[in-house]
């Protein structure tokens, strides 16, 4: 009797023991902290603009420019390392021309956009605007962890035009004068753009190809805008 006493008492201290590691180590015992992934929320592009499919009469230079600005919301697709995005934001894009300048104000009904040529501008650019929504189809490499591992994505861009522009520099009589023209008459109304992106982490490579031109079908020359640029993603 003594002897079973003596087991159970050597027993009781060593599941004591074990017990107070197992706790003291935060084991099977104590529920682990809850960890919401991140969610991309937040997209940021910043990009290099230009147009594919262009005439020779046509002549942008030096770096076109343009950003995209988002806020996102992701739906993961089950448990897998898939997820569906969407969300709104703003596309803007930068193009300089090249000694020409878009003649935008001819108030003849027949009238189409043309780029004319000109030596009056030390700089010229023309600037598009649209509120824009990407779709796109993300995978995640480290899926509870978004801000680290593999990622990519496909989707598309789509944008209604919020307003253009064009503004010019030039020089009158030693003055510096800045004329801007606000005309959205031959811009297409409608963006669509085919997108992909890879990186790591929150850094990522994005290119973008439209699927519209610049210009309203027949009232201006047929261009198509891209992009090639970095993304930040995160949050």
């Amino acid at each position: 009797m003594r002897k079973c006493f003596a087991l159970l008492a050597i027993i009781t201290f060593f599941s004591t023991l074990t017990f107070g590691q197992d706790v003291a180590g935060n084991s099977d015992n104590v529920a682990p902290p809850i960890k919401k992934p991140s969610r991309d929320f937040v997209m940021l592009q910043f990009n290099y603009d230009n147009w594919a499919s262009k005439p020779a009469a046509v002549r942008p230079k030096g770096l076109g420019y343009g950003f995209n600005g988002f806020l996102c919301y992701d739906f993961p697709i089950k448990k897998t390392n898939l997820s569906f995005a969407t969300g709104l934001g703003v596309k803007v894009s930068v193009i300089y021309m090249d000694q020409q300048y878009l003649k935008n104000t001819d108030t003849a009904a027949a009238a189409i956009a043309t780029f004319a040529d000109t030596n009056a501008y030390k700089r010229y650019k023309f600037v598009t605007t649209y509120l824009t929504a990407p779709f796109e189809l993300r995978y995640f490499g480290n899926k509870l962890n978004r801000n680290k591992g593999f990622k990519a994505a496909i989707g598309v861009q789509v944008g209604t035009l919020l307003g253009s522009h064009t503004k010019g520099v030039r020089t009158v009589n030693g003055s510096t004068v800045k004329d801007k023209e606000n005309t959205n008459r031959y811009v297409s109304q409608w963006d669509f753009a085919a997108t992909a992106r890879v990186g790591y982490g929150n850094f990522s490579l994005f290119g973008s190809y439209n699927l519209t031109n610049v210009f309203k079908d027949n009232v201006g020359p047929a261009l198509t805008p891209y992009s090639i640029g970095i993304c930040l993603t995160g949050l």
